[in-house]
């Protein structure tokens, strides 16, 4: 995937969280701490591809989190496998970031 696809699904994504707390009505929730964390948005298109996908990632991650945490069930297995996918890409300082 090209970077400017992977900044657009990052943008996508941020939209259906946006979209998803509204009907849930979540805002702040700490399904998206670890996104925050990280402090990569679609707009800083000078940021690496990698740091994007591991936006990208993470908000996938939260996004089923949140879903799994209002009445949709099996999403469990997605949200552990996304985060699998993002400690991936992650650096140590990003991890230690996430985790604090």
């Amino acid at each position: 995937m090209q970077k400017d696809e992977l900044i657009q699904l990052h943008t996508f994504l941020l939209q259906l969280k946006t979209h998803l707390e509204d009907i849930v009505q979540n805002n702040g929730g700490v399904e998206f701490h670890a996104y925050v964390k990280l402090d990569v948005t679609p707009f800083q298109v000078y940021k690496s591809k990698r740091e994007h996908k591991l936006a990208v990632f993470t908000l996938s991650k939260g996004i089923a989190d949140l879903l799994s945490n209002n009445n949709c069930p099996g999403l469990e297995k997605v949200s552990n496998r996304l985060e699998q996918m993002s400690e991936r890409f992650m650096t140590e300082k990003e991890k230690a970031l996430v985790k604090s």
